[in-house]
Formats: structure tokens, C-alpha cells, sequence
């Protein structure tokens, strides 16, 4: 068979679609990627994917602008719907996949249009807004966080499966920040930097490459030793070493902490899209899995406050909302639905 996947944007999404079209290909099918020429989708996807064609049309998003921006952008869509239309009529695809982001309007509506089943993967707690208007009309709709979700698995590394194990206590923790990093998470790590290494806990730093010098040299000031790093390609194993977590919530981290079995306290980013990171770690907290505070609230305190605490149920109970092979679960599903 021969699928589209569609979105993308960030990479929270192009995650969930690197890992879809590989199932696809393993099971023996075919997959199209039609993206943005915005965002990361051309830096994802262009050269040395697994599509055997690649699309990106000139869309953006459309809820942030005003006035003649917002009509050039739903100009913009409006044309590559009709192009998505075409590459579905022409590529005879028997499906649509989208993984949500704005660049997922042009092909999830072509789909609509040319009677052609759609599948969507919803990545947060709270539904996004394109993602709300299609959820009607779709033939199968996957969520880690909704009650009525056919597959709840998060698609995520088999590695960190691989390497999970059941935390107690800590002797290390990981301040993630992202690739960007997080001025909020970093100002925390310097601040309870000094209390850690008392304590002969060790610190794992991922800081981001615009604020590296300045937490460098912050640490250095402190004589305090920590393992400092802008991005790596190797998070796994970091992660594998760590017993918490102080973390952004965007759902791929969420989910791969999950996986790992590694107990993290979230700070949300204030600014996220309808502000899905909170909603993400409150999905953590109310299941008892996991700590969240805001960025303007005591975060030194309650990270303090955490250091003494058991984690083995926290840990153990985390490896239960997550299993191995969900992009493989999610293909095995729709493939099952088109052919019944």
C-alpha cells in the first residue's frame, strides 16, 4: 500500500514521523511525505529519508498572524490543498497519516476531499486546533491521553526501552532544556547546583547552544564540576544514567522519560501552542508519575524538596503508560482498518 504522512513544523512531529514511515516500510509499504517549506520539515526530510518522494508547499501557521497575513497564509493552504490533491490522485495513496502541525491542513483536508481515509497521531494532552476540526472526519484517531484512543503507545526509541531501569534514589540528576535550552531550567541548575554537590549528587547539564558560554562559565565560577553539553546525539545513554529528570514537557520528551522509566520534574514552556506543555505534565501529575511546577513559581524549593523521596513507584508505575513498538502498533492498526 502507499501512504502519505503529513505535519511536522517542530520535532515533536517529524519524530513521530520518522518513526511511522519506517514501520510502513518494514511491514512492506510505501510512504509520501508532504511537509512545509517552513519549519524543520526540509532539515528532516529532504536528503537521506526513508520517503520515496518528499513535498514541501508553501504553508505557515495562521493562528498568530493578523489582517493581510492571515489571508496571504489561508491563501497559501487553500492552493496547497489543491496540490495535495493532485499528488493523491496521482500517487494513487490509499491513506493519509498526519502527525499534527500546521504544514498537516494541505493533505488531511485533500484527504477529506478525495474520500480517502485519515489517520491522525494527536502528540499532546490537549488536542491542537487543526487537529480538533479533523478529528470527525477521521478513521482512526491515536493518543496517548485520551481514554478512547484504539493504541495509547507513544512512538519513541526502542533503545530507551532497551536501557530502562527502576530508580530509588538519586545520585544523578539531568537538567534537559531542549536543543534551544531553557533559561528558566538553567537559572535552576546553577541555583541548587551548589546544594547538589554537597550532597555528592551529580549533574548532567543539556543547556542549549545560546546560553552555553554563560552556564559554562556560571559553573566554573562555583568550582562545581558537572557534565555541561550543548546537544547530543547520545541522550539515551545520559538519560540511562540519571535518576531525575527537571525537564521541558513537550510530549516526545514526556514520553521518551516515560520509556526510560525516569522520574522528572517538569517546568513547562509558558509560550508552548494553547499551552499543551502544561496540560502534558499535568497528565504526569495526575496520574501520580511524576512532579510540575510554572517557571514564576518556587522551583528551587519543590526541586529541593524532591531529592529525599522514594522513586521506585513513581519509576515503576511509568513503564506501565508506555510499550515498545508503537509506531509498529499504530501502522498494524490502520492497515487492519483499511483492509476489513
Amino acid at each position: 500500500m502507499k501512504f502519505i504522512i503529513t505535519g511536522g513544523g517542530t520535532g515533536g512531529h517529524l519524530a513521530i514521523a520518522s518513526s511511522l514511515v519506517d514501520a510502513l516500510i518494514e511491514d512492506g509499504h510505501e510512504a509520501i511525505f508532504i511537509g512545509s517549506t517552513n519549519g524543520q520539515d526540509r532539515s528532516w526530510f529532504q536528503e537521506n529519508s526513508s520517503f520515496s518522494y518528499v513535498y514541501f508547499l508553501n504553508t505557515s501557521g495562521v493562528v498568530n498572524k493578523k489582517g493581510l497575513a492571515k489571508v496571504g497564509s489561508l491563501f497559501n493552504i487553500i492552493k496547497a490543498i489543491l496540490k495535495s490533491f493532485f499528488i493523491l490522485r496521482s500517487q494513487k495513496v490509499q491513506a493519509v497519516i498526519s502527525v499534527g502541525g500546521y504544514s498537516a491542513a494541505p493533505a488531511s483536508f485533500a484527504s477529506i476531499l478525495a474520500f480517502k481515509k485519515l489517520y491522525i497521531h494527536e502528540q499532546n494532552a490537549k488536542i491542537g486546533r487543526l487537529n480538533s476540526i479533523l478529528k470527525p472526519f477521521a478513521s482512526g484517531f491515536f493518543s496517548s491521553y485520551e481514554s478512547d484512543s484504539a493504541l495509547k503507545s507513544y512512538p519513541v526509541k526502542e533503545e530507551l526501552f532497551k536501557t530502562s531501569r527502576v530508580r530509588s534514589k538519586i545520585t544523578t540528576i539531568i537538567f534537559l532544556g531542549g536543543s534551544q535550552g531553557a533559561k528558566a531550567i538553567n537559572d535552576l541548575a546553577l541555583k541548587v547546583a551548589p546544594i547538589l554537590s554537597e550532597k555528592e549528587i551529580n549533574i548532567i547539564h543539556q543547556c542549549g547552544k545560546s546560553d552555553y558560554e554563560r552556564v559554562k562559565n556560571s559553573y566554573k565560577e562555583l568550582h562545581i564540576e558537572v557534565e555541561l553539553f550543548s546537544f547530543s546525539n547520545e541522550l539515551e545513554k545520559l538519560i540511562e544514567r540519571s535518576d531525575l529528570a527537571v525537564s521541558r514537557s513537550g510530549a516526545s520528551t514526556l514520553w521518551e522519560l516515560c520509556a526510560a522509566k525516569l522520574p522528572a520534574f517538569f517546568v513547562p514552556y509558558p509560550y508552548a501552542a494553547g499551552d499543551h506543555q502544561f496540560f502534558n505534565a499535568k497528565f504526569i501529575v495526575d496520574n501520580n508519575l511524576g512532579w510540575m511546577m510554572r517557571e514564576n513559581e518556587n522551583l528551587e524549593e519543590k526541586l529541593l524538596s524532591i531529592l529525599d523521596e522514594d522513586l521506585t513507584q513513581k519509576s515503576t508505575n511509568l513503564g506501565s503508560y508506555i510499550s515498545p513498538n508503537g509506531a509498529k502498533d499504530i501502522i498494524k492498526q490502520i492497515i487492519k482498518d483499511i483492509t476489513k
